[in-house]
Parts: C-alpha cells; sequence; structure tokens
C-alpha cells in the first residue's frame, strides 16, 4: 500500500490560509493599512473601488522595501516583525505572522511599487494566484503602493459569498474607522469610486472622533484617563443620555489593537450601571496600554483577541476610570467633601413634640363701621387684616393634624375605571380610524387593554398590537409601492455618519416606498421633504430616521431578516403608541378590530404574544370556587 500522507502545494496552502486570514475586502484593507502603519507611514491613502472587489490600493510614505524584500514578503511567515520565538512577548508592531500578503496573492491580482528613501530605484513586482509574472527596477514613489484587483478570482464560492456592495462597504467604513481611531497622529484618506469618503488629518483624538462621528459628538465626550502600575488607560466615553439601542460605537484598543473583549465592555456597561436607559449602549473609545510580556495576541487568526495575566486587576480599573470620569463631570452622583453645603440644612424637619403653635392677636370687637375706629391705631397691619374674620375661623380646628399627614406613607390607587370617565386627555391612533361603538373596553396602567369575552377575559398589549397593524401596512406598502405622503411644513436637514449614509443609499429606494420624501443634499446629508401619513403630525422627523436605521441594524444582528421586512418593523416599532399612552374607547374598539384583521394578531413583530385569555373558570380556581 503506497503512502497517503504528503505536503499541500504553496498555493493550496495559501489559499486555506486566506480563508482565515482574509474574510472579505475589509479584511485585506486591515492587513494593508497596518502593514503600511508598521513601515513608519504617516500618510496614507486607501483608494477602493466596487466595494474593494475589483480594486483595493493602499498608498503609504513608509520606509519601503528593497528588491529581496519586495519579492520575499509575499512568501509565508515571511516577516521582519519578530525573529524567534520569545519575540511573541514582546509585540508592539500590528503583524508578526507573515501571513497576510501570502493569503491576499493567492487569491487575487497584486501589483506591488516600493522604494526606500536612500534607493534610487524601486521595484515592481507582479502576482496573480501566488506565482510571480513580473519582476523589474522602475522609477516609482518612496514608500509602498501596493494594489489588489479581483479578490477571489480563483474561489468562486468564497467571491459569491460576498455580499452587496453596499454591505461589504460599511464593512470597510467599520476596519477604517478602527484604524483611524487607534492612530490619530496618522493623515488618512479614503476614496471610492472616484469620490473621497474620509480626510482626516493628524489631530487629537477627541478630534479624530468627531470627524469620524460628526459634529454632534463634540458634546457628547467624557475624558477618561487613569494610570496604574498595571495599565494606563485613557479615551472618551459617551453620555448616557447620547446611548444608543445598537452596538457598534464601542472601541477597545490594547496597545493600540483593536480588541474585541466581552468580558471589559461589562466593566464599562457596569460603570453606566443605574444612569443608562434599558437596552441601550453608550459609545467609548478606551486605550489600554500595557506591558507586551503580560498579554498574548496570538490567540486568533484575526488578532482581535487577547488573553490578560491579571484580568481581574483590567475589569477593576477600567470600572473604577470610567466611573470617576462620569463622576467628575456631573454625568453620575458623586461625593465631593469641597461642594459647599451652607445652604443645604437651612430647611429640616422637625419632630411633632417641638413644633411651636403659631398665635394671632386680634380684637374680637372690632367694627369697621364705627366712626371712631378709622383714628384708632392699636393693631398692626396684620391684625386689621385678620379683624374681618370670626374668631371661630382664625385658628382651624386641628390646625396640628397637617404635620402628622407629612409623615404618613403614600398609598397610590390605581382605579380601574371607563375611558369616559377619566379627566385627562386621552390619545387617537394615527392610522387607526375611530368610530362610536357601544362596547366597553378598559385600560391598565394605560399600557394593555382589557375586554370581556364569552369564555372570560382578554388581555392586549397595546404597544405590540399596533406595532403588528403597523408593521403588515407597512409591509404591503413596501411590496406595492405605494406609500401615502404628508408633505412637512418645513423640511427637515438630516446629517448621518458615513457608515449610517452607506446604510441609507441601500435603504433609500424602500423607505420612499414607505412614504418618506427624502432626498440627498450633499456628502452624507439629506433633506426630508414629508413622512408616511400613518404617522400624523408632531413627530421629530430626524429622530425617527436615526431610530429606523438604529433599528433596522439591531435587528439585522440579531434575527438576520430580510430588508424590507426589517425595515417595515423598524419603522412600525417606532411610530406604534408607546406604554403608557390613554386611548379613547372607540380608539381601543379600532384597534382591536384591526389587529383581528391581521395575518397573525396573536404573536408580535418580535414573536412574542401580542395577547392572553384568562377564562372563566381559571378566575374561579384563583379565588377558590368551582
Amino acid at each position: 500500500m503506497s503512502d497517503i500522507i504528503q505536503l499541500l502545494p504553496d498555493n493550496v496552502a495559501n489559499q486555506i490560509a486566506a480563508g482565515e486570514v482574509v474574510q472579505r475586502p475589509a479584511s485585506a484593507i486591515k492587513e494593508l493599512i497596518e502593514n503600511a502603519i508598521d513601515a513608519g507611514a504617516d500618510k496614507i491613502q486607501l483608494i477602493i473601488r466596487d466595494a474593494g472587489k475589483s480594486l483595493i490600493q493602499v498608498i503609504d510614505n513608509g520606509c519601503g522595501m528593497s528588491v529581496t524584500d519586495a519579492r520575499l514578503c509575499f512568501e509565508r511567515h515571511a516577516t521582519s516583525k519578530i525573529r524567534k520565538a520569545e519575540d511573541l512577548y514582546a509585540i508592539r508592531t500590528m503583524g508578526f505572522r507573515g501571513e497576510a500578503m501570502a493569503s491576499i496573492a493567492a487569491i487575487a491580482h497584486v501589483e506591488l511599487k516600493t522604494r526606500r528613501i536612500e534607493d534610487e530605484l524601486g521595484t515592481v513586482v507582479e502576482i496573480e494566484g501566488s506565482k510571480i509574472i513580473h519582476q523589474s527596477p522602475e522609477a516609482v514613489a518612496a514608500g509602498t503602493n501596493i494594489s489588489i484587483k479581483n479578490l477571489f478570482y480563483n474561489i468562486p464560492a468564497r467571491r459569491n459569498f460576498l455580499k452587496s456592495n453596499s454591505v461589504e462597504m460599511r464593512h470597510i467604513i467599520e476596519e477604517f474607522q478602527r484604524i483611524a481611531l487607534a492612530n490619530p497622529e496618522i493623515f488618512l484618506t479614503l476614496h471610492s469610486d472616484g469620490n473621497e469618503m474620509f480626510h482626516l488629518p493628524a489631530e487629537t483624538l477627541k478630534q479624530r472622533i468627531v470627524h469620524l462621528f460628526g459634529n454632534t459628538y463634540n458634546q457628547r465626550l467624557v475624558p477618561v484617563e487613569e494610570d496604574t502600575s498595571i495599565i494606563n488607560v485613557h479615551g472618551f466615553v459617551g453620555k448616557p443620555q447620547f446611548a444608543k439601542k445598537t452596538r457598534g460605537e464601542q472601541f477597545f484598543f490594547v496597545n493600540k489593537r483593536f480588541i474585541r473583549d466581552h468580558y471589559l465592555n461589562h466593566a464599562v456597561m457596569n460603570a453606566f450601571e443605574d444612569i443608562l436607559a434599558a437596552e441601550t449602549f453608550p459609545l467609548y473609545v478606551l486605550f489600554i496600554d500595557i506591558d507586551p510580556s503580560k498579554i498574548d495576541i496570538n490567540v486568533h487568526p484575526t488578532k482581535t483577541e487577547i488573553k490578560y495575566e491579571d484580568e481581574k486587576a483590567i475589569y477593576a480599573i477600567i470600572r473604577s476610570a470610567v466611573k470617576r470620569s462620569l463622576g467628575r463631570y456631573n454625568i453620575a452622583p458623586s461625593l465631593d467633601f469641597e461642594q459647599e453645603t451652607g445652604f443645604s440644612n437651612m430647611i429640616t424637619p422637625k419632630p411633632l413634640d417641638e413644633i411651636i403653635v403659631p398665635t394671632v392677636s386680634f380684637n374680637p370687637d372690632f367694627n369697621p363701621f364705627e366712626p371712631d375706629q378709622a383714628t384708632k391705631n392699636t393693631f398692626s397691619r396684620s391684625d386689621n387684616y385678620m379683624a374681618g374674620f370670626e374668631r371661630k375661623s382664625a385658628i382651624p380646628q386641628n390646625w396640628d393634624t397637617l404635620y402628622q399627614i407629612t409623615e404618613q406613607d403614600e398609598s397610590l390607587q390605581l382605579p380601574l375605571i371607563k375611558h369616559e370617565q377619566q379627566d385627562e386627555p386621552v390619545r387617537q391612533i394615527q392610522g387607526v380610524n375611530s368610530q362610536a361603538t357601544t362596547k366597553q373596553f378598559f385600560q391598565i396602567h394605560n399600557r394593555f387593554i382589557i375586554s370581556q369575552i364569552h369564555s372570560g377575559v382578554m388581555l392586549i398589549d397595546q404597544q405590540a398590537a399596533h406595532e403588528r397593524i403597523l408593521f403588515e401596512q407597512f409591509k404591503l406598502q413596501l411590496d406595492q409601492h405605494k406609500g401615502l405622503s404628508q408633505q412637512s411644513l418645513f423640511p427637515q436637514s438630516i446629517d448621518l455618519s458615513s457608515a449610517d449614509n452607506e446604510l441609507m443609499q441601500d435603504l433609500l429606494e424602500d423607505i420612499q416606498s414607505l412614504g418618506f420624501q427624502i432626498r440627498s443634499f450633499g456628502k452624507n446629508s439629506y433633506i426630508i421633504d414629508g413622512v408616511p401619513a400613518d404617522l400624523g403630525t408632531g413627530i421629530d422627523e430626524r429622530k425617527i430616521i436615526e431610530q429606523i436605521l438604529e433599528d433596522y441594524k439591531n435587528n439585522q444582528t440579531e434575527f438576520k431578516i430580510e430588508k424590507r421586512e426589517n425595515l417595515a418593523k423598524s419603522l412600525a416599532r417606532n411610530a406604534a403608541i408607546k406604554p403608557g399612552t390613554p386611548l379613547d374607547n372607540n380608539a381601543i374598539a379600532e384597534l382591536i378590530d384591526q389587529l383581528f384583521a391581521c395575518e397573525s394578531p396573536n404573536v408580535s413583530i418580535f414573536g412574542k404574544p401580542i395577547l392572553i385569555t384568562i377564562t372563566l373558570q381559571e378566575l374561579l380556581e384563583k379565588f377558590g370556587k368551582n
């Protein structure tokens, strides 16, 4: 029997490695820009075409490469970052394995132009599928210029796995933003299909955050600074009122390397405890400087996970640093021993036995109609003020019980009453045409609707019911492209981040089908001329567009649903009535009628129950009756 184990050819081994290192165009961009940073570049240009599928070009002014290095860099495990195993525990460069260039060369057409500053001529190398096609000396600019064309051209399955251009572009922007945040001292530009998306000069970290995410972030940032013998922490966290429903603005950098760490993320979220709205995530850009010998970064192919020598201590330091910054800038309650307290104790409660009964002096025989009373000056102005009252009303009976009331525990009674008896204003539901009805319904805490049925009672979640109704309406409008629009009296403008702008470009046609009148107005700006008629009046157009995009991203991450269904769910969730909204009897009746006209009246748009029924027999059993 012949031997069956054999070495794989280099091109096959490189393609296997590429599956881990280069998953999509954004992965290749990350590796190329990190190589430029390791080469000492302070100016890096990124040029892409067709979301990186046709072209990825990175131009830097780094140290460049010699003729031998230009060819050797495409070999597997060829690197200038380390020399021996011990170097793995003192890594400060971005790359060190020597796999990226070989992996990229195995799955694309690559052209490399490079020259060292001290050389007169540079080198041009062309590679296709790990094979060197051409190499020659040429006059090129100092630094490195590398172009990757036709990514995954020889792996059709992987190329077909790539998403649409807008999705791949969002991944590219995410990687670019991470690199830009980690290196604010480097000049970076990004051009996509001939359009400049980012132009980031060398600047401070705060300026870099504002340039990446928008001018509104200038007032949202709280600085964090903490130096210890274990780690040094610095960066910014966002104010809790600006937290978003989706993740995506959370950045940890360890020795300037972006990482994902759920444990450290928990430390930050713990610091925001009790000051953050439920199911929201704050912005943070935090840098951790630590001795490389105390960590291990060689635990994941993409180098986004790190093992720490003492992660519990790091957790405690990050939590306290963030909490201290929030307290220092009056974002969270803090204990300040230098605070002026001179006015804090001017009014103090007293026990009942120390309260002095007030006395009022007056003349019970005073008669204002007697002539001689006008010249009398027996009483003060306050005495004359009280003189017109009867004596029995001057000091009310049992006046001291007023003080006893203040010490009694409050008891809140929430009666279950009909809406016709309520004095507070009630709301008509947008999209529901209320008609007169004789059937009576009740609301519990202005959140649930209770209705009597033949077999018992039915309890309905009014928000989930309205979301289901609107979702099916919006889904039908998207399918028919017949959304009704309501013109805005004063058009509103909205500025989006680059990532949200790419998402908006992908969703714009469908958003317009829902009834929004939106048009592009500059780089990442839009003008909102109208909104769907179902939304009614008095809404904040900019806020609802931002919430739709946030919910869309959140649904896409959690549920992986189809684009139009996702968009309909996002709009329905933001347009539906909120808990605590009182409704009149007619609106409730129409809401219930439209709910049971839906295809799925029992299940919410997120798979949770909309209504529950309690039978009469179950009620009798609760009271111990059969």
